[in-house]
C-alpha cells in the first residue's frame, strides 16, 4: 500500500500526522509512506492536495469531503474529540485496514 503525506511547511500539524503514520508502518510493513511538499497552489492543484496534511493511500485522499477544496490551507479531521489538525491514530488505522 501507498500511502503519500502532502505537506506545506507552514502547518505544523504535518509532523504529528509523519509520527502516527511512522507508528502505523512499524505495525504494517507492507505500507509504504512518501513524504511531498506542496508549497504552491499549482503544486496542490496537481496532487489534489485537500490542505496540510493530507493523506493519500494509492492515490485517493480517503479523509476528503465531496465538497473538499484543494489548495494551500491548513487542514482540519473531524475526530470524536472534536476537529483536529491531523488524524487519531485510531482514525488512521480503521482507513488502512479498509484500504
Amino acid at each position: 500500500m501507498d500511502v503519500a503525506l502532502l505537506y506545506f511547511e507552514d502547518c505544523p500539524n504535518w509532523k504529528v500526522t509523519e509520527e502516527r503514520l511512522t507508528a502505523l508502518v512499524a505495525e504494517r510493513p507492507d505500507v509504504l509512506v512518501s513524504r511531498y511538499l506542496v508549497d504552491t497552489p499549482e503544486e496542490a492543484e496537481r496532487t489534489r492536495s485537500h490542505g496540510s496534511p493530507s493523506i493519500q493511500v494509492d492515490g485517493v485522499d480517503l479523509f476528503a469531503t465531496p465538497d473538499a477544496k484543494v489548495g494551500l490551507s491548513c487542514r482540519r479531521y473531524a475526530s470524536p474529540d472534536g476537529y483536529q489538525g491531523t488524524p487519531t491514530l485510531d482514525q488512521l488505522h480503521a482507513v488502512f485496514a479498509d484500504a
